[in-house]
């Protein structure tokens, strides 16, 4: 399994017991693609740009899709561009993913079968595995798991254990998070008000 399909599992795990914001999870599951293929060897890092590497299979779908929609045209993307563009929807994508190939299931009620729960894990040595890493406490995987609100609070990690290049995906994908909080922060306020000047208050 992928860094990426752990953390999904994680998050769904995690999900049925509080909130999990999709966009943090779609960014989070981004950065932990660029991991995964810098691990295969598919791509290296130019400081924060992406540098595609020979196009070969990975032997999962959504890694291979990701490494089929990398920038190959110098400047080449970087890290943070790539994590807007391909975390669209990136959380539901790894979601419906899960679900087809039997790691999850969608509890099912009397009235809406379709509509009556999320989706869970189902007892499996990819879940177990994926609760595994997160208990062990590894810095990187523990990283992710905070930029996704899965955990509670970001680990503190030393650059010289993790590395510079896994340094700036997990900064990269740090940031990306609080801009996106801060957006959600300025809407709110903004509904707000207008909520206010509707009803006629100040």
């Amino acid at each position: 399994m992928t860094t990426a399909r752990d953390l999904a599992i994680v998050a769904l795990d995690v999900a049925s017991g509080r909130s999990v914001e999709q966009g943090d999870l779609s960014l989070a599951l981004a950065a932990a693609e660029v991991l995964d293929l810098l691990d295969a060897g598919a791509i290296t890092l130019d400081e924060d740009r992406i540098v595609p590497g020979p196009q070969a299979a990975t032997g999962d779908r959504l890694l291979d899709e990701a490494s089929a929609s990398l920038v190959r045209q110098e400047p080449y993307e970087t890290v943070e561009d790539w994590l807007w563009r391909r975390g669209r929807e990136l959380a539901s994508a790894y979601v419906h993913d899960l679900e087809k190939i039997g790691l999850t299931s969608r509890p099912r009620g009397r009235r809406l079968p379709l509509l009556s729960g999320r989706t869970v894990p189902v007892d499996s040595p990819a879940r177990s595995a994926a609760e595994e890493r997160r208990a062990s406490g590894e810095p990187i995987f523990a990283a992710l798991t905070a930029a996704a609100g899965v955990a509670e609070k970001e680990p503190e990690f030393d650059e010289n254990v993790v590395g510079e290049v896994v340094t700036t995906v997990l900064a990269a994908v740090g940031d990306a998070v609080m801009e996106l909080e801060a957006v959600r922060q300025r809407r709110a306020i903004e509904s707000s008000a207008f909520d206010n000047v509707w009803r006629g208050g100040v």
